[in-house]
């Protein structure tokens, strides 16, 4: 396992932020924002929630949320990635994460190359692949698709045939024949490009 930098700047409070679903067909695209503490964050076997199984995502969501300094998620639904796009979706669930928390950052680090920050939200950096680098965007990379996978797993029980209990809404093959059999959902994204 790769060691993560716990601060881009120690004696400050940094909270890293990701998301979670931008390439999906369906669902929302949900953000988290963690500010861990030194110790924590050399604790935890971070990672780059795409690089850990299952499993080891829920172990260290479990840790994360009970040992983190502070953490926020938050979801925003197909219909408003349809209205405003997805990429403003994105800066908007991790804009809301950010206001979510209980201690205020000094600073926010944020995984990939843009972001949209608002008037009340403090200065940010961003990082390309800021959670293989960053403990706090790794551990906001795994609350931002644990969070998302349970919320896709209940949707696979309301409108099952679209393999969302292994796919969570990505446009794999199985998800596109079924959209051409069963027709789009109710949280299918419209604005992307189904078939």
């Amino acid at each position: 396992m790769i060691k993560l930098r716990p601060f881009l700047e120690f004696n400050r409070i940094e909270a890293g932020c990701d998301e979670a679903g931008r390439g999906c067909l369906a669902g929302p695209v949900v953000a988290a924002a963690v500010i861990l503490d030194k110790a924590i964050a050399e604790e935890l076997d971070l990672n780059d929630s795409k690089q850990l199984t299952a499993k080891k995502r829920n172990e260290l969501r479990v840790q994360i949320e009970k040992k983190s300094i502070s953490w926020a998620v938050s979801f925003v639904p197909h219909d408003k990635i349809d209205e405003v796009n997805i990429l403003q979706a994105s800066f908007l669930a991790m804009r809301q994460s950010v206001d979510k928390l209980h201690v205020n950052p000094d600073h926010l680090l944020i995984d990939g190359n843009r972001f949209v920050s608002s008037d009340s939200m403090p200065p940010h950096s961003c990082i390309v692949k800021g959670d293989t680098k960053f403990s706090s965007i790794a551990a906001a990379s795994i609350l931002a698709k644990t969070h998302r996978d349970d919320f896709m797993l209940k949707q696979d029980e309301k409108w099952p045939g679209y393999s969302w209990d292994s796919n969570f809404g990505y446009p794999t093959k199985a998800h596109r024949l079924a959209i051409d059999k069963l027709g789009p959902t109710p949280i299918h994204r419209i604005s992307f490009k189904l078939l």
